[in-house]
């Protein structure tokens, strides 16, 4: 017998409902994988496989020995294949994750000054570091209303503009553009940690495109990587061989030294690359970007259709262009606790449709990256109207 549970409503009225624990759906509803997180994400069991795989030939070997540098310069081809990188451009990469990089970005990339558009919890968190740090200029900071983006602005002075590809936090994504009138020489930067291998960019419009594994991925995080254009790099050049004092575990120059030898400065999560080899293998094979992109498509307009089409759900982000295809936002009515929602699927398998902690919105938010099966977000819609309908 399902428990009554009382508790306070959303405008102080007191409601009974159903504890959303006790919920059950039919096994036939339900996803054949119920993991829809925005990171860490999906892991498909091919790549575990390729970890057990390597167990007792590369896993505890040394990084600075062939195989871990083997696996270092396949990860490093894989993601120039996949973004089709033009001649001069090098995959650059080091530990610690995208927060890592913008501390070595504040050091190693911008010369003076920087521009950076803000319009979620991440974009705004390199904005800091510039702007804490003392050896540069104050930065500029362009923002825009939760749930949209704003445009970058030609500035003279400004020799960087740190643009985000996907806002993992709200779920709006932006077409990284270069912005016409910027002075000769400024650089491009993008924060494409929940974009990168789901969404589409063109190196025209970028000089370095950085994101961390553990979104479309599906690797662990720890690690940093990076696209760079021949710009970037003699900016990177440049700057490591001045008298700028930069930490070595975060100095760009370093990092674009080993990574040229296929090897980080310092000891790597061999783990990691081995799942990011085995997702990157397993991309290329289906069709490169083009394909993973697509992929996230079909996943969005499942989502986003569903949505618009609901009683009780309508998508966060207003404006359909500037929705991601890699994370979906969803608001619910005053009526539909997010958190009830939440529980119940849970409690069924299906992991981790919370919305960002920071947002403070009743919204679900769901991770459609390439890995996740289309078909999968379209059994996840029908079993949240499941439970809506169990909860009244």
């Amino acid at each position: 017998m399902k428990q009554l549970v009382v508790r306070p409503g959303r405008c102080g009225a007191i409601l009974a409902c159903v504890n959303p624990q006790d919920i059950t759906l039919p096994d036939s509803m339900l996803p054949a994988d119920g993991r829809f997180g925005c990171g860490p994400s999906k892991v498909r069991p091919e790549q575990i496989d390729a970890i057990v795989a390597g167990a007792s030939t590369i896993m505890g070997t040394s990084h600075r020995k062939p195989q871990v540098k083997n696996l270092v310069g396949s990860v490093r081809a894989g993601l120039t294949d996949l973004f089709s990188l033009p001649d001069g451009w090098e995959i650059v990469l080091g530990n610690g994750g995208t927060t890592v990089f913008w501390d070595a970005a504040t050091f190693g990339l911008v010369d003076q000054r920087s521009q950076h558009l803000v319009f979620g919890e991440f974009s705004s968190k390199f904005a800091k570091a510039c702007a804490e740090a003392p050896h540069i200029g104050d930065p500029t900071v362009i923002e825009s209303d939760t749930g949209t983006h704003p445009l970058p602005t030609a500035e003279a002075g400004v020799d960087l503009y740190a643009l985000t590809h996907n806002e993992t936090s709200t779920g709006v994504a932006m077409t990284p553009t270069r912005p016409d009138g910027a002075d000769a020489g400024s650089l491009v930067a993008v924060d494409a940690t929940s974009a990168a291998g789901g969404l589409r960019w063109n190196t025209d419009d970028v000089d370095v495109y950085y994101f961390a594994p553990q979104k479309c991925f599906a690797a662990d995080g720890g690690l940093w990587l990076a696209a760079c254009s021949p710009a970037a790099i003699d900016r990177i050049e440049r700057i490591a061989s001045s008298d700028r004092w930069v930490p070595a575990s975060i100095d760009l120059g370093i990092a674009l030294s080993n990574s040229t030898s296929n090897q980080t400065y310092n000891t790597p999560a061999v783990a990691t690359l081995i799942m990011l080899d085995a997702q990157l293998r397993w991309m290329n094979a289906n069709g490169g970007l083009e394909w993973c992109a697509g992929r996230s498509d079909q996943s969005a307009a499942t989502m986003y259709g569903w949505a618009e089409a609901s009683s009780y759900a309508t998508p966060f982000v207003a404006d359909p262009a500037q929705r991601s295809s890699v994370v979906a936002t969803i608001d619910l009515d005053d009526s539909v606790s997010a958190d009830d929602v939440n529980a119940a699927l849970r409690a069924n398998g299906i992991l981790d449709t919370d919305s960002y902690r920071k947002l403070g919105r009743n919204q679900l938010r769901v991770g459609m990256f390439p890995a996740i099966d289309p078909t999968d977000i379209e059994a996840l819609t029908a079993c949240i109207d499941g439970v809506v309908e169990q909860l009244a």
